[in-house]
């Protein structure tokens, strides 16, 4: 297991679990689309004794437009 901190986007400051932390990108549900982070430099704490492996994920797109303030705006019409 390794961790992926992620940075930017909806998901910014989360930190997962995944089982290779040494992929390209990661492809994670949001809401009722999906969001993806490109892999940002390199994979740290890879020896043993020196922490778990992690690596910093940078948010690069969403499938389709990503409006954070939705539910806010809904709770408001009622």
């Amino acid at each position: 297991m390794a961790l992926a901190r992620l940075h930017g986007g909806p998901l910014d400051g989360q930190v997962l679990s995944v089982d290779d932390a040494a992929q390209g990108s990661l492809i994670l549900p949001y809401s009722e689309t999906q969001v993806v982070y490109e892999r940002e430099g390199a994979v740290a704490n890879t020896g043993e004794g020196d922490g778990p492996t992690s690596a910093d994920f940078r948010f690069l797109e969403a499938e389709d437009e990503i409006d954070p303030d939705a539910d806010d705006d809904d709770r408001r019409n009622e």
